[in-house]
């Protein structure tokens, strides 16, 4: 008989049982235990071996909203501790969100996602008390930020396993059962749930093939009134311009349709939503995506044209990215 390697939930599903996400708990334990049967994760018995290391250290400092997200001070732990602490990271590359700062360790992620939170967070208004879902979260950075800006419940979900697992190295420290990352895509999420506050889906929309079944799906998910929050990749042009790319895009061989701002509001009006508000939309640069330290892949310098970088190396126009905000009627 196989042995099949978990995390540990517990302390989570008996939180979200005092939350509105009540009903929903029985099936998220469903489908989360299924997800730790797929064959694909082969190195996951390793990297739960790998969290169970991490030293049993009490930070003496939290801070959700500083832009690297800060557990502890160096002066916490020893240089031996921090040299194990280290290593142990090092076996969860890549590391593609973030900024961390672990007891005086820098995580200098791929992404710095402090930077994408600093153009929404005036903008989406007060999470406070909200319960809030951040679909394709990754190691779960813009939940804590969520959690430091007041929400009561902050579910992730991101199907790539690695990413709960970095997820709980923090959570080993942090040890709030109101913040949770499950590896968990949203096509396992129920269908007309609607009990959310908020949504976040940012970095997804451009991965699906059918970008008018996320927005619906999403909108399922939201109480009335709910907002969303919908970062994604857009181009110039007026309202029907979509580019398509006919192989990789930067890249990324999975990328279905990229709209320009006016068509994607109104892909918001037409799949039911109101109060759709642009916030901003700005060209991505190596100062917020790059190779570093501890994602040394290839990154944004290696997908532009390096004879003209306001291309990509395909020749499409190079990635910009927007923000949107749109309300569940």
């Amino acid at each position: 008989m196989s042995i099949i390697f978990m995390l540990n939930y517990t302390q989570t599903y008996e939180f979200l049982k005092t939350t509105e996400l009540s009903p929903w708990v029985n099936s998220l334990q469903s489908v989360t235990e299924s997800t730790f049967h797929d064959k694909r994760w082969g190195d996951l018995p390793g990297w739960l071996e790998a969290l169970g290391q991490f030293p049993d250290v009490n930070p003496s400092c939290i801070d959700l909203n500083a832009s690297a997200v800060t557990i502890g001070k160096a002066s916490d732990i020893d240089d031996a501790t921090r040299k194990k602490m280290e290593s142990l990271l090092k076996q969860f590359f890549p590391w593609r969100k973030g900024p961390f700062d672990l007891f005086g360790t820098y995580i200098d992620t791929e992404w710095r996602s402090d930077l994408k939170w600093d153009r929404l967070k005036d903008a989406i208004g007060s999470l406070e008390g909200k319960v809030v879902l951040d679909v394709g979260c990754g190691s779960g950075y813009h939940c804590w930020r969520m959690k430091g800006a007041g929400a009561k419940a902050v579910v992730g979900i991101d199907p790539t396993m690695l990413y709960p697992l970095q997820f709980e190295i923090f959570q080993k420290y942090i040890q709030d059962p109101s913040v949770s990352v499950f590896p968990v895509g949203i096509d396992d999420m129920p269908d007309d749930l609607g009990l959310f506050d908020a949504i976040f889906s940012m970095g997804l929309l451009y991965h699906r093939r059918a970008p008018f079944d996320h927005l619906l799906k999403l909108k399922s998910l939201l109480k009335e009134g709910g907002q969303l929050v919908l970062e994604t990749l857009v181009i110039d042009g007026v309202e029907g311009d979509v580019l398509s790319p006919s192989g990789r895009y930067a890249k990324m061989p999975n990328v279905w349709f990229i709209p320009s701002c006016p068509t994607l509001a109104a892909w918001l009006k037409r799949t039911g939503f109101n109060q759709i508000r642009h916030i901003d939309t700005i060209l991505t640069t190596s100062q917020e995506q790059r190779a570093t330290a501890w994602m040394e892949s290839h990154s944004l310098e290696q997908f532009l044209d390096p004879n003209d970088p306001s291309q990509t190396c395909e020749g499409y126009p190079a990635p910009k990215r927007t923000i949107f905000l749109a309300c569940k009627p």
